[in-house]
């Protein structure tokens, strides 16, 4: 498989006040973490570079536009190639407007490093994406190294 067949994906990594801005995916089947919570983003269009991609995923998602966006870090494995992007969240929560997955919400440091958060939507705690967990972790291990 070269890089040219990989899947590209654009995520953000959405920061307020050592809080993270994370989706409850739907519990469809067919999707990857159904009911897990996760980063907005998503599928890269063809010819669409990162940045431009998770700008866009952001807007459709949750209709939000981030006034900065810098990259944090690029991997990749045998099929996907991901670019994470880290923003400020700059509006309250409830000025977004979830239009994909089942809940929304701001997740704290210990949620993270349990792996877990509460949905009040769905009632129960649900378990963070595990990439979505390791990337968090990385992310608040690297701001810690800054200060």
């Amino acid at each position: 498989m070269t890089a040219s067949d990989k899947v590209e994906v654009a995520i953000a990594i959405i920061h307020q006040n050592d809080q993270f801005l994370m989706q409850l995916r739907d519990d469809f089947p067919n999707i990857l973490f159904p009911g897990h919570w996760g980063f907005f983003g998503g599928h890269l269009e063809p010819g669409e570079d990162p940045e431009t991609g998770v700008r866009r995923e952001l807007y459709e998602e949750i209709c939000y536009t981030p006034t900065t966006i810098t990259l944090f870090e690029r991997n990749e494995d045998k099929h996907v190639i991901r670019y994470f992007y880290q923003t400020e969240l700059t509006v309250p929560i409830t000025t977004l407007e979830l239009n994909e997955g089942q809940d929304i919400g701001l997740c704290g440091i210990a949620d993270i490093q349990r792996g877990y958060k509460y949905s009040s939507k769905v009632g129960e705690d649900r378990p963070l994406g595990t990439p979505h967990q390791q990337a968090l972790l990385a992310f608040i291990a690297r701001q810690d190294d800054l200060t």
